[in-house]
């Protein structure tokens, strides 16, 4: 009897586009390490624009990473991340948090939002 050990039609997690950028006018490189790369720089190199705009384009599966900027080898937390956690080092890792859709990534972006009391008047300047 044999065995079929062809599993290419198992669903996988399905990959959600995350785009990482950072601006610094003299960094002359600039790396992203983290749990979704074993906290390995040179596997996520971010380009260059020429004009100190980095970027790097990638996909992640759904779900929450810890990351730091390698910036001329000084690791640092994303200044643009919405939150951080500290860090066995006595420093900042940056929270990344990858939705499994657009909707749920806005409504995850809306539950974070200050409630609003529509009772409540407004203030005069």
């Amino acid at each position: 009897m044999k065995h079929n050990h062809n599993h290419d039609n198992v669903p996988g997690p399905k990959l959600v586009p995350v785009r990482f950028e950072f601006t610094h006018p003299t960094a002359t490189t600039v790396c992203v390490a983290g749990t979704f790369n074993h906290w390995q720089p040179e596997a996520k190199t971010l380009h260059s624009s020429g004009v100190g705009h980095w970027w790097k384009e990638t996909a992640l599966a759904p779900g929450t990473y810890e990351y730091c900027l390698v910036v001329d080898g000084l690791w640092i937390p994303d200044p643009l991340a919405r939150s951080s956690v500290a860090n066995p080092f006595g420093g900042r890792n940056s929270v990344l948090t990858v939705a499994s859709s657009p909707a749920a990534a806005h409504l995850a972006d809306a539950e974070n939002l200050p409630l609003k009391n529509a009772n409540q008047p407004k203030k005069k300047i």
